[in-house]
């Protein structure tokens, strides 16, 4: 009679549930089970070990994954395949075109080329971390081979490397592009986790902006006089608008009575549609704002330029019902207004800025101005007050130190003598208000 003991190992009778494992006869050791897979069913995943311990435990794992609920990762693709997949079937469902074509640059340009190759269900944390690291410290003109298509090389094509490296900003909207992909490859069930939540990038500093100064903005407005656009401009350095907030209002978006305007929209040109009216850039940006009264009379007196202009244009007049349009009545190219206002800059004196850099002016006069960071907040649009904290930490940072050095002043006075030191019995005299 065989014993359990004599019975050789390749057929011992495992419990029911464990699997079988066996030794192949090419040497190798193959254990197959029944886990859990996509859909709530159960599949059969075979592993293979060069000892019978080692695809034991290959299948012990799988199997007490299977057991917490997990699914067996379905995606047999590299890593590459599944970027271009999400990128045609899913983001594009869920991004604005603009955006998509960011993403698609940064997969194209970087993902795939750094880890497309790589199995998707054997992505690991430690893969990712490696791969930035590199990306990190590589110089862009060698590795994306930018020297060679210049007119006159000047980095590695000459053999003097640059070092022109991505900046930390790049870095984590590169690393921010792959957890979204790997997250929803997780809500597909087609891995187990996201590995690129695992790797930390570092927070980034905030772009650097140099806002207007008082005098500059003033200066600004003052050249801006006579121009065709000034309630425009004037509107912008007033309120903090988007430059496609500002070019997407429409007059039925306006009560110039009682003051206010209703941000709903936005204009933007995409590559397939052209010039394209959208929503706003999230809910929070969807708001509605008070005007100045000096912007109420500068839109007024544009509104009675425009319909002069209409006038003047007759049939080849478009009407679109935009605030601000071109003399035909069309919409305005972001670009063009890029150029107009870099020609006013030059006009007025001033130092080149961008014109993001107005919304930045707005809040900086404001807050210097000691208007509530929640004002702030509601009248720029932004989603969480974190985000108004975060972007003009330094300006707070510096009304903290103007308002510590006014309290010092304020407490700072000639040393007390005897003469003059309080023996407690008279009443305490009134502070002094700090401003």
């Amino acid at each position: 009679m065989t014993t359990p003991r004599d019975t050789p190992a390749s057929r011992r009778v495992r419990a029911n549930g464990d699997g079988t494992i066996y030794q192949r006869k090419d040497g190798r050791w193959e254990a197959a089970g029944y886990v859990l897979a996509p859909g709530n069913t159960r599949r059969r995943v075979r592993v293979y070990g060069t000892t019978r311990k080692d695809a034991l435990a290959k299948l012990t794992e799988k199997i007490a994954t299977s057991n917490r609920g997990l699914p067996v990762p379905s995606a047999q693709g590299t890593v590459a395949a599944y970027l271009t997949y999400w990128l045609e079937n899913v983001a594009v469902h869920h991004l604005r075109e603009n955006t998509h074509t960011r993403y698609t640059t940064c997969v194209h340009r970087y993902l795939i080329p750094g880890l497309g190759k790589k199995k998707l269900t054997k992505l690991t944390a430690k893969d990712v971390r490696t791969w930035l690291n590199q990306l990190r410290t590589t110089c862009q003109c060698c590795s994306r081979g930018i020297d060679a298509r210049r007119d006159q090389p000047r980095c590695c094509a000459i053999g003097q490397c640059c070092h022109k490296a991505l900046s930390p900003l790049t870095l984590t909207y590169i690393h921010s592009v792959l957890k979204s992909a790997l997250e929803h490859a997780v809500r597909e069930e087609e891995i187990p986790r996201n590995v690129a939540r695992n790797v930390r990038t570092g927070t980034p500093r905030p772009r650097r902006f140099e806002p207007l100064t008082t005098d500059e903005a003033r200066r600004l407005l003052t050249t801006a006089q006579g121009h065709r656009l000034h309630a425009l401009f004037e509107l912008a350095l007033h309120t903090g608008l988007r430059k496609g907030e500002l070019l997407g209002l429409r007059w039925e978006d306006l009560d110039l009575g009682s003051g206010t305007a209703a941000i709903r929209r936005t204009l933007q040109r995409t590559s397939a549609g052209g010039l394209t009216t959208l929503p706003t850039k999230t809910r929070a940006s969807e708001r509605r704002i008070a005007l100045p009264t000096r912007c109420i009379q500068s839109l007024k007196l544009h509104h009675e330029q425009q319909q002069r202009e209409r006038e003047a244009a007759g049939t080849a007049w478009q009407p679109n019902g935009h605030v601000f349009t071109t003399a035909q009545g069309g919409s305005i190219d972001p670009t063009n207004l890029t150029r107009a206002f870099t020609t006013l800059l030059s006009k007025a004196g001033l130092r080149r800025i961008r014109f993001h850099d107005l919304r930045h002016s707005t809040a900086t006069l404001l807050l210097e101005q000691g208007v509530e960071l929640v004002v702030i907040k509601e009248l720029l649009g932004h989603a969480h007050i974190g985000v108004t904290a975060t972007v003009y930490a330094h300006v707070r940072l510096r009304l903290q130190r103007d308002a510590i050095n006014t309290l010092s002043t304020a407490l700072d006075g000639p040393a007390n003598d005897e003469s003059t030191r309080d023996d407690g019995n008279d009443a305490p005299p009134c502070g002094a208000t700090v401003h």
